[in-house]
């Protein structure tokens, strides 16, 4: 038996994804994901990316991580765009909390009957 496998889904399954926050010039936190940061940067300084960061003046990279699957870097960025803007400085300043945050989602939940 013969396999084919198109080479842009193998390259997206072996590609890492990333979770970034920008900052804006009047301090709104930005949340997305990416394969590529540096040129997702790019595109936003650009006025290429998000429209919620159009026309949002200097932009700044606060912080990325590195999340592996995409499914993963999904539910993250979901879960980071919930947080209060108290915990996403907490999340930027290092304190612990992504770690953890990452761990409760790949920590599967048991449910009792």
């Amino acid at each position: 038996m013969l396999f084919f496998v198109h080479i842009n889904t193998l390259n997206n399954a072996m590609t890492p994804w990333f979770l970034y926050l920008i900052r804006t010039h009047d301090n709104m936190l930005y949340t997305g994901i990416t394969t590529d940061v540096p040129r997702r940067f790019t595109q936003h300084q650009n006025g290429k990316g998000a429209k919620a960061l159009r026309g949002k003046g200097a932009l700044e990279l606060v912080f990325t991580a590195q999340i592996g699957e995409r499914s993963l870097a999904l539910r993250l960025e979901y879960r980071i765009k919930q947080l209060t803007k108290r915990q996403k400085e907490r999340l930027v300043a290092g304190d612990g909390s992504f770690e953890a945050l990452r761990e409760s989602l790949l920590t599967p939940v048991v449910k009792d009957d």
